[in-house]
């Protein structure tokens, strides 16, 4: 069997994998409800990998890569839709990630995440941050929320994605995206200009960096409303990771900033579902009240989770208490539960069992 880059493509999605991986010596590798499985087929050697690369980047892209030896960008492949390729060296050889791109936005209810986020999206200034590892939902959430600001509210949205992963139509907002190495050289280079073109939202794929974080507090604390992803994988470790990249002098003043800035941080699982049907998504949700912040500025983030723990009213929770909930529901097992806690005494404490993990 030849493989061709269609072929591929379409096997992934009518298999419904979110990820092709194609990697010398093995058939083309699906991920398939978090897992990555093989497919029935030759294995890719260089010729063939040399091959699809020639029909997946064209000549700007591939004098690009050549050049550069890594790359990653976003394009259409006819009615399969958008997908988000990541192409790289190992060994000599070139090798390449995909991840296939939604072609419409879920609802809050397919996504299953919890009311408060469309709560979130009525915000018109301040920090909202969506954290997580990768592969687990951010940049789907971060789209919801940008598709229900088009539908519901007359506004300017100005999102910088690397790179972009959905389209959105102007609706009720005008909706501009720009994408690393295709509009903008950087985020950083972006967030200089972008506070010019009139925004009402800004949305940063990620932030990655002291300058892209200083230049979005600075946004939110200027009447914007910010959004952002992170990889961190809850609430008290955005907020390390937000102001240790700064140097100790500045540690301080970014603290009172954050403090006065921050709406929430939406933190994010996808875990495998219990009875093997794909995946199921876990929240953490911590809304700054004046308590929190308080706690933020104070530089007392080990009392956020007790905060939290209380605030069920506010619509806040715990990640180990989404895990608990879930578990409790039958929608995950006991060891999924634990092995994902930060506190795994939590759960075992509270559903009454006392096994350790498999």
């Amino acid at each position: 069997m030849s493989w061709t880059l269609d072929k591929i493509l379409r096997g992934a999605r009518k298999h419904g994998a979110s990820d092709v991986h194609l990697v010398r010596g093995v058939a083309p590798l699906f991920r398939l409800n978090g897992e990555i499985q093989p497919i029935r087929g030759e294995p890719l050697d260089e010729a063939a990998l040399r091959g699809l690369i020639d029909e997946l980047l064209p000549p700007a892209k591939r004098k690009q890569f050549e050049e550069e030896w890594q790359l990653c960008f976003s394009r259409y492949w006819g009615e399969l839709g958008r997908f988000r390729a990541s192409v790289y060296y190992h060994g000599g050889c070139p090798e390449m990630a995909i991840r296939l791109c939604e072609s419409s936005v879920r609802s809050a209810e397919q996504l299953r995440l919890p009311p408060v986020v469309d709560e979130l999206t009525r915000v018109t200034s301040g920090l909202i941050l969506v954290t997580g590892p990768t592969g687990m939902g951010k940049t789907t959430t971060l789209n919801y929320m940008i598709d229900v600001i088009n539908r519901q509210r007359r506004a300017k949205i100005v999102t910088i994605e690397d790179p972009v992963e959905y389209v959105h139509e102007n609706i009720r907002s005008v909706v501009v995206q720009q994408e690393v190495r295709t509009d903008v050289h950087s985020f950083k280079d972006a967030l200089r200009h972008v506070l010019r073109q009139d925004p009402d939202v800004i949305v940063i794929g990620e932030m990655r960096d002291l300058e892209t974080i200083e230049t979005a507090l600075i946004a939110a604390e200027t009447g914007h409303l910010v959004m952002a992803t992170l990889h961190t994988p809850d609430s008290v470790q955005t907020l390390h990771r937000i102001y240790s990249v700064f140097p100790a002098a500045q540690q301080n003043a970014i603290i009172v900033q954050l403090s006065g800035c921050l709406q929430a941080v939406v933190a994010q699982k996808l875990l495998p579902r219990a009875d093997g049907q794909g995946r199921v998504l876990a929240c953490e949700v911590c809304v700054a009240t004046p308590a929190i912040r308080n706690l933020i500025r104070e530089r007392k983030e080990h009392h956020i989770y007790n905060e939290m723990q209380t605030g069920r009213k506010l619509q806040m929770q715990t990640m180990d208490s989404a895990l608990l909930e879930l578990y409790q529901r039958g929608e995950i097992t006991y060891d999924v539960a634990l092995a994902n806690a930060r506190d795994p005494s939590f759960i075992r404490h509270r559903s009454g069992e006392a096994r350790t993990p498999v």
